[in-house]
């Protein structure tokens, strides 16, 4: 009679795996879906990226440093939107708090100290997330109120 246990303990790990996978990538699509939104709120003119470019967030490796060339282009879209619409807001909108988040990140590579440089990244990236999403609201009311 054949032991059974590695096929279980094996399809365990392989679900667990799969569960895991999905618990990470479904809040990373709503953050690129938020990234786009931003900047398709921004008038073509005023964008420094095209906003479907965020979705190359996606790819490995290249992600450490495409997300620093995510928040410098979406600092200087805001901000170029902003200023066409007269809003008052800081000059980088966001900047600080993007770049601390991409650095952080890519601190994650080093033993010991990536596992404190990742926990900063992730608080970095939530914080980061609600200001852009904080942003995208106050592109959108002008055209709310535009409609009534």
């Amino acid at each position: 009679m054949q032991d059974t246990q590695p096929f279980w303990t094996t399809t365990a790990a392989l679900i667990g795996s799969l569960v895991l996978f999905a618990i990470l990538l479904i809040p990373a699509i709503f953050y690129l879906m938020t990234l786009q939104k931003t900047l398709n709120r921004c008038s073509p003119e005023n964008r420094a990226m095209n906003p479907g470019l965020v979705w190359l967030m996606f790819i490995p490796f290249f992600n450490l440093i495409w997300h620093f060339m995510i928040v410098l282009n979406m600092t200087k879209s805001l901000a170029a939107e902003f200023q066409k619409r007269g809003l008052a807001e800081e000059p980088k909108p966001g900047q600080n708090l993007g770049l601390a988040m991409c650095i952080l990140a890519c601190t994650g590579i080093i033993p010991i100290l990536g596992a404190l440089g990742s926990l900063g990244a992730l608080v970095c990236w939530i914080l980061y997330w609600v200001k852009i999403a904080g942003y995208s609201k106050k592109l959108e009311a002008p055209a709310a109120i535009g409609l009534a």
